[in-house]
């Protein structure tokens, strides 16, 4: 059995402003920041063997807080990067519906297998999240390991383990700088903690 502690990275302006990121990046608000901290804190308390971080600026970031102050080196994996969202990246939501709106209409059906323009599908956005997170539970077999990630790769490993369909719209949130845990069987995933945030202050939880 090996024990995954997923975590989204801290809030970003991005975020704030609730534009689309993906492969782009914007830094860390103040609020992101502190949360990112509190986070730090939190996870000195938990003895877990290694610390992974996607390659995008607001997982590092949020992730060298916490090595700060657990010590440990920061092993960076680019498969752990937020779903790829070609041209709607930097756009609002209004935006994409303005600019882009058959591909926005598209994307809105939930279709798995449809490609943003410049982007991935959910399909391949799931078999590169899932290669991922299975090579590092192997490679760390009865161990617990933490990961500095994004929302959507959290929200598809959460799929996978509840048994979710892509088509299925979410209706659980996805908590910056939460502690989300996962076992892994050997086959199977399975959820164990979500959404776990009692280490933020109430003005800090923030989920968009």
């Amino acid at each position: 059995m090996t024990q995954l502690i997923l975590i989204r990275h801290g809030q970003t302006l991005w975020n704030q402003q609730r534009r689309m990121q993906g492969h782009a990046d914007s830094p860390l608000t103040e609020a992101g920041v502190r949360q990112a901290r509190l986070l730090a804190h939190r996870l000195k308390q938990v003895a877990f063997g290694a610390l992974y971080s996607s390659d995008s600026g607001r997982a590092h970031q949020t992730a060298r807080s916490v090595a700060a102050v657990t010590g440990h080196d920061i092993i960076v994996d680019r498969r752990l990067r937020e779903r790829h969202f070609g041209v709607f990246e930097g756009l609002t939501g209004d935006e994409i519906m303005l600019r882009h709106p058959d591909a926005y209409a598209r994307f809105k059906s939930r279709d798995p297998k449809y490609v943003v323009p410049g982007g991935e599908s959910a399909l391949a956005f799931r078999a590169r999240v899932l290669g991922c997170v299975s090579e590092i539970a192997v490679r760390h077999a009865d161990g617990l390991v933490v990961v500095v990630t994004h929302g959507l790769v959290l929200d598809m490993l959460y799929r996978v383990a509840r048994g979710i369909a892509l088509t299925e719209p979410r209706t659980f949130s996805l908590i910056n700088a939460s502690l989300n845990q996962f076992r892994f069987d050997g086959c199977a995933w399975h959820a164990e903690t979500w959404g776990d945030a009692s280490h933020l202050n109430e003005e800090l939880l923030t989920s968009a």
